[in-house]
């Protein structure tokens, strides 16, 4: 299947005219609230669908639907779920954080949280020590702790999908 989304620089989102833009910003609600490019929609990427910018889009005539997250990794998930629709995809390469180096107009709101993948390295991590902890001095079983967290890193490298990542999306502090 051939991608239905362009990946632009901020420099090029900069740049584009002619078009009506609809900033999506695919984060969590948790990050969305803390800063978010000036005008941007929150769509969460695990809730996100074709239905949901449709009603965004309302009558505008094949506006363009910038998707921003925080780096552009979560953009770009969105933009494949998004490509059943007949959408004028862009993905914003750099995210949202490209847009404040670039001084995009930006919104902050209430306190700064920590993002959806440093949340992930926080728990692996944490995971991985406690396995290790766990498996010397109470009961060597408990290295498998260690061994499957590993391999599900390994796992979310190799094939861009990480269940820890979207278990810590739905978790009550990133509503």
């Amino acid at each position: 299947m051939s991608e239905k989304f362009k990946v632009i620089s901020v420099e090029q989102l900069q740049k584009l005219e002619g078009h009506d833009k609809i900033f999506v910003d695919v984060r969590s609600p948790a990050e969305y609230r803390s800063l978010r490019v000036q005008g941007a929609v929150n769509l969460p990427l695990n809730t996100i669908s074709c239905a949901d910018v449709q009603k965004l889009i309302g009558d505008k005539q094949n506006p363009a639907i910038i998707l921003l997250c925080g780096k552009g990794g979560r953009a770009r998930k969105a933009a494949e779920i998004l490509q059943a629709g007949s959408f004028n995809l862009l993905v914003v390469e750099g995210g949202t954080n490209a847009c404040v180096d670039a001084n995009l107009p930006i919104e902050k709101g209430g306190e700064a949280v920590i993002s959806i993948e440093r949340q992930v390295r926080i728990g692996a991590g944490s995971l991985i020590c406690l396995g290790v902890a766990l498996g010397h001095f109470v009961h060597p079983n408990f290295y498998f702790l260690s061994a499957f967290i590993g391999a599900g890193l390994i796992f979310a490298g190799i094939t861009d999908w990480c269940g820890m990542g979207l278990l810590m999306a739905r978790a009550p502090w990133n509503k």
